[in-house]
């Protein structure tokens, strides 16, 4: 491997965190049930069932928005070892839940029951196919080992085992299926490295079946290298049944027993009443709130703690000009490398991005600091020499199969917004208000104090790579300064993609939202600096840099245009771009008509007019006095209808901007040009709550504003929710309906931070 990937060379960040580690996650990131161990190639267990999408029967097991399902997602999650989740397909209703238990001396990965029920709406039973079930349950090991078969498969009774085997990280185990009702049973053996096919091996099996039996049903067949069994299920609905699995010692019936049938209720039950009742500490929502938004809230936290994943593999590093690699490859490979991390949708983006984790965690470690700081770790773990974290995990095949290959190649040119200095920056404020417990205190120090060699060497590269001409200027890198097909080349590393700034791309341009990130950078390694007592060079170093780029007259000089009141970025920029359709002549081919950038007039150097989420980030970032008149101007913006403001929360772009709602090529709607996003309207709110309380004459003028924004944010999120089953990536502005992604369960979360409240209070 060469030197340039090695990482720091150090203990893992999240090491101290080792007895808090979560073995077994019941992980559902790209399925739609599936339990996975926390470790490189896994034991893996799932669930798999037949379902009807306009007339046609198909097999549901990876988590695609083809499938048509009404709604699904967990309804509860505690993030460790209990959850309940609701899919609606069609006119059938499957519940499954989950309960993980470490009782009677099992091994570190413990025991866990899972329950699934399956419910019919009579009123609109139409078919025969649709009063039964056939549900797949299935058991694989990711190593290749092979599984023995279970004594249930060949004569089903209640006491019969599915499946057994050993695992390294967990050892012996089996599994178990226990149920009162009726039903008909079949299984089959496979052999495969990944299960994201298995359902493919599994449609082929039943189709062989069908021609050879006439009916849906497995071959009852497996041979001794089968690393996947798969046991069918086939029912009259309802039908509930209960998967055991245990690990360690094996030999005790109680343990059964204990996860199973009536007593399974009954913990299921408690862990119930113990979510709502941690929920109601964590949150503590007002009377204000009907109980449907509070509903939807334990949804948005439930489905963010069921997005949490393990993830293993090395991705793919653009390095075109390396001499270490074979001529005609663009990339090489980083380390081998895991991460557990929350995603931002599990049908569209199961896989970790960097700057949406640390919106993730605003929220996460309000519920578990452990586990927020677990995740936090992973991600500081893939840093390398050079303090450069790649933006995207792609890690497996698995993941891989999600992705466009277009997207597959990190660039260590390119940055992403160091989002979890958010994080943390609220962390060590939670500490000197006395959040936490003097234990929970002293293990955040400890954790601090393993990662801040990493955070130091986080914020140094974004301070070199990044920086601009101008002393405190930066600049997003990664800019294409050659298109002819893009309205305006996007900035994917600042995460706000299509966000429109300078129209021809240069070394000159000075990025207002980067300057803002540094900003709070290195403010939030000066308070660990002073938290741990390492008031070194270093710190004083963070310290000046914080209050260089908190000097307000600076940031006027930089980024302010006193004739629109606002602030912009600054580069080589003309308005007059435009996409237009041409001919274009191609080798060996026909012609086509496509779009291509027009340039009108020469661009030259000045502050980039459009209006928009980039242009309040000093307002986010509270660097405007209280008492300033800019404040009133920000403010005016804001709840200005003819720029920002809407029904339903503040739009991406101002409606005055020439590049509103404009595709920026023939394939790419706009994306942050007008629709409303949650994590920047939560960052506003944030802000104006802070005004709200600060004193100055336009202390009253943010309070009106931040409540009826706030009102408009919950009322719109919670009606789609209730409308379309989903919450959803972004709002439409000027409807106020769900866009982009549903189930995007990510930072549209945020919305339960907004009902209750909570934001940074230093």
């Amino acid at each position: 491997m060469d030197f340039y990937y090695e990482n720091y060379g150090l203990t893992s960040t999240y090491d101290v965190l080792q007895n808090l580690h979560l073995y077994i996650v019941i992980d559902t990131i790209m399925y739609w049930f599936v339990v996975i161990l926390r470790t490189p190639q896994s034991l893996v267990a799932g669930l798999m069932w037949i379902g009807s999408t306009n007339g046609r029967y198909s097999m549901r097991h990876v988590c695609q928005d083809s499938d048509e399902l009404k709604t699904y997602g967990w309804t509860e999650h505690n993030g460790r070892d209990y959850g309940h989740q609701v899919l609606v397909d069609q006119e059938m209703t499957l519940q499954t839940s989950f309960l993980k238990s470490k009782e009677h001396g099992s091994s570190y990965g413990g025991d866990w029951a899972v329950r699934i029920e399956v419910e019919n709406d009579e009123a609109k039973l139409i078919e025969e196919m649709s009063r039964s079930i056939h549900l797949f349950f299935y058991v694989a090991d990711e190593n290749g080992s092979a599984l023995n078969l279970g004594s249930g498969a060949a004569d089903f009774d209640d006491d019969s085992i599915l499946a057994s085997g050993y695992q390294r990280d967990i050892g012996n185990w089996q599994l178990q299926l226990n149920t009162e009702d009726e039903f008909e049973f079949h299984y089959s053996g496979f052999r495969t490295p990944y299960i994201h096919n298995l359902s493919d091996l599994v449609q082929a099996n039943l189709g062989t079946q069908a021609r050879k039996v006439g009916r849906l049903q497995l071959s009852d067949t497996s041979d001794d290298s089968s690393n996947i069994l798969v046991f069918q299920l086939s029912a009259r609905i309802p039908f509930k049944a209960d998967i055991i699995f245990l690990s360690g010692t094996l030999a005790q019936k109680e343990r059964v027993i204990s996860l199973a049938g009536a007593s399974l209720t009954n913990r299921l039950s408690e862990k119930q009443k113990e979510f709502a009742d941690k929920f109601q500490r964590c949150f503590n929502l007002s009377d204000e709130l009907d109980s449907e938004s509070v509903t939807m809230g334990k949804a948005a936290l439930g489905n963010l703690l069921g997005g949490i994943g393990y993830f293993y593999g090395r991705s793919k590093i653009a390095l075109p000009d390396s001499p270490n690699i074979k001529r005609g490859d663009n990339f090489i490979s980083y380390w081998p490398a895991e991460l557990y991390s929350a995603v931002p949708s599990r049908p569209f983006f199961p896989r970790g991005f960097l700057w949406d984790e640390g919106f993730h965690q605003l929220l996460i470690w309000r519920w578990d600091i452990h586990i927020c700081l677990d995740i936090i770790g992973h991600w500081l773990d893939l840093m390398n020499v050079d303090g450069w974290i790649p933006r995207e995990q792609i890690l497996g095949a698995e993941a891989l199969s999600k992705v466009p290959e277009e997207f597959v190649l990190q660039h260590p040119t390119n940055g992403n917004p160091p989002t979890l200095f958010l994080v943390l920056r609220d962390v060590i404020c939670s500490i000197k208000t006395n959040t936490f417990t003097a234990a929970e205190s002293n293990g955040i120090s400890v954790f601090l104090d393993r990662a801040f060699l990493r955070l130091e060497g986080w914020f140094k590269w974004f301070n070199t790579t990044q920086s601009g001409k101008s002393v405190s200027g930066y600049f997003w890198h990664g800019r294409d300064n050659t298109t002819t097909r893009e309205l305006n080349p996007k900035t994917l590393s600042s995460g706000l993609d299509d966000y429109p700034r300078a129209s021809h791309p240069s070394e000159d341009e000075r990025h207002l939202d980067l300057r803002c990130w540094m900003h709070l950078a290195a403010d939030c390694l000066q308070s660990i600096s002073e938290l741990l007592e390492k008031e070194n060079e270093h710190g004083k170093e963070y310290k000046s840099t914080a209050k260089l780029l908190s000097d307000f007259e600076l940031l006027n000089q930089m980024h302010f245009d006193d004739v629109y009141g606002a602030y912009f970025d600054y580069g080589n920029h003309t308005e007059e771009v435009r996409l237009t359709w041409q001919v274009v002549e191609k080798v060996n081919s026909y012609p086509s008509r496509e779009l291509i950038r027009e340039v009108l007039e020469k661009p030259v150097l000045r502050l980039v007019p459009h209006i928009g989420y980039v242009s309040l980030f000093p307002l986010m970032s509270r660097l405007i006095p209280p008492g300033s008149w800019i404040l009133e101007k920000q403010l005016d913006l804001i709840s200005n209808r003819s720029t920002l403001w809407t029904n339903f929360g503040l739009r991406s772009l101002s409606k005055t901007s020439s590049v509103y709602m404009k595709r920026n090529t023939e394939h790419d709607p706009p994306y942050w040009r007008g629709p409303i996003w949650m994590n920047m309207n939560y960052r506003i709110l944030s802000a104006l709550h802070y005004y709200s309380r600060e004193d100055g004459p336009y202390r009253e003028q943010a309070k009106r504003i931040y409540d009826d924004l706030r009102n408009n944010l919950i009322r719109n999120v919670v009606g789609n929710y209730y409308q379309t089953g989903y919450i959803w990536e972004q709002y439409d502005q000027q409807k106020g309906k769900g866009k982009g992604a549903r189930l995007f369960t990510g930072w549209t979360s945020l919305v339960l931070l907004i009902m209750a409240e909570k934001y940074n209070e230093c």
